[in-house]
């Protein structure tokens, strides 16, 4: 009441009950904010939505995103220069044949030739196609202009017109309006547009508000052969159990509670992925998979093969998880075995792996997935960025979260889908729980 008695009065009003005609409603406050290189500004009533606990996000992103440039151009006998790296020679080599024999020619060059370079903020002709399908104020793919070297250009998309306006003026304040191209446009539409391959994104973003399985079908096919595919997925009640019925409708999937949730969580939209993509006859190789705060990331390359498709259903499972002691066992979907000509032949799979009760405490199985039960990183790239992000801590403000969480990934066994914790192991055989250390 205080407070409203200090209010001026208010202004005096017609005899029909509105305002006069000279008075003018309050332009609406703007807030600032700067992360990494980008400084963006937006209206402080939250109409355009800014998350700061996503920063960790955004950095591993353009981290990932750098590598992956690397790669793509040192195929091309392009460098490319990161703000703060003493070692400007440095070239990520491929095990591709194409990008090893590109690698030598480059080799041959005469002692007066320079290699071509590509620097932060400038448009490389042979660089990157970027794709962010959901803007909203365009801090992400600002950052990526103004941090990440080697790209032709960054479409800024989103659905409303207020986010469109806004990221125009964040363009302006930035100056990247050479490289950032802010449009508004449904993110699926634009994706089935750019369906023809030489019309194609190298890198699509996608981190929608909730869950991107409308978005997959058009991601799939508006990536390049060999391009990345980032994704978020921030419905992690659905992926992690607590509703299968709704995580099928959305991945296909269905998914269980464990302590292994979240892990779970990345293989459903890795198996999703993958299957979107198959229809069109391509696959994806995942490069890392994340699950932090309250998302997961995953970030995976997209090819196209026929032949290679065929071996997608060797890499899907079906989970087979105890009630009572939370046993869980794998069933694949199909089987790829080579012959001694060299051929691989594909059947389906037998099973199941376990019998009607379980044979540790006699309870009843549930029955969860199909999933992604092949390596969800691919530890020479995960090696390429913690090496990247720890020799040059401050590009990034969140680079110590960054090498703590790549240096798990590492540590993690590539080939075991799933896991147990010691605490529930120790609960299950009614057994004080050892330290950890002591059991490894």
């Amino acid at each position: 009441m205080e407070r409203k008695a200090q209010e001026p009065p208010s202004p005096p009003t017609m005899e029909n009950g509105t305002r006069s005609c000279e008075e003018r409603p309050p332009a609406a406050p703007v807030a600032t904010v700067t992360e990494g290189a980008a400084r963006i500004s937006f209206p402080s009533a939250n109409e355009v939505f800014y998350n700061p606990v996503q920063e960790f996000n955004r950095d591993l992103t353009c981290a990932v995103i750098t590598e992956f440039a690397r790669i793509h151009l040192g195929a091309k006998g392009i460098q490319i220069k990161v703000p703060g790296e003493k070692d400007l020679q440095k070239i990520a080599v491929d095990l591709s044949d194409q990008e090893e024999e590109t690698a030598g020619q480059n080799e041959n060059l005469a002692p007066g030739d320079q290699p071509r370079t590509a620097a932060v903020g400038e448009i490389c002709q042979e660089g990157l196609r970027v794709l962010e399908g959901l803007a909203a104020s365009g801090l992400r793919s600002i950052r990526f202009a103004l941090e990440v070297p080697g790209l032709q250009s960054v479409v800024a998309n989103d659905a409303s017109a207020r986010a469109v306006e806004l990221m125009h003026r964040n363009v302006e304040l930035n100056g990247v309006a050479h490289l950032v191209q802010p449009n508004q446009a449904d993110a699926r539409m634009l994706m089935y547009q750019h369906q023809k391959a030489s019309e194609r994104f190298d890198v699509i973003d996608l981190d929608p508000y909730g869950s991107p399985a409308p978005f997959l079908d058009a991601a799939v096919q508006a990536v390049s052969d060999g391009g990345l595919l980032c994704v978020t997925c921030t419905d992690m009640a659905v992926l992690a159990g607590n509703s299968g019925e709704t995580c099928y409708s959305k991945y296909g999937a269905m998914a269980l509670k464990s302590r292994a949730c979240h892990e779970m969580a990345l293989r459903i939209v890795l198996h999703s992925l993958d299957l979107h993509a198959n229809c069109y006859q391509r696959y994806i190789v995942p490069l890392l998979s994340i699950s932090a705060d309250f998302y997961v990331r995953v970030f995976v390359r997209v090819f196209t093969g026929q032949a290679k498709v065929k071996s997608s259903a060797s890499k899907q499972a079906l989970v087979f998880q105890c009630v009572g002691c939370g046993a869980f066992y794998l069933q694949r979907l199909g089987k790829a075995s080579g012959d001694p000509g060299g051929r691989v032949k594909f059947s389906a799979a037998c099973g199941p792996p376990v019998s009607p009760e379980c044979e540790h405490c006699g309870q009843r199985h549930q029955l969860g997935g199909p999933m992604w039960a092949e390596p969800i990183h691919d530890l020479d790239f995960v090696g390429q960025v913690l090496e990247a992000v720890t020799t040059n801590p401050g590009r990034f403000h969140t680079s110590t979260r960054i090498q703590g969480v790549l240096s798990v990934v590492t540590e993690e066994l590539p080939d075991v889908p799933l896991y147990y914790t010691l605490d529930q192991l120790s609960s299950t055989v009614h057994c004080n729980t050892p330290r950890l250390l002591q059991l490894r």
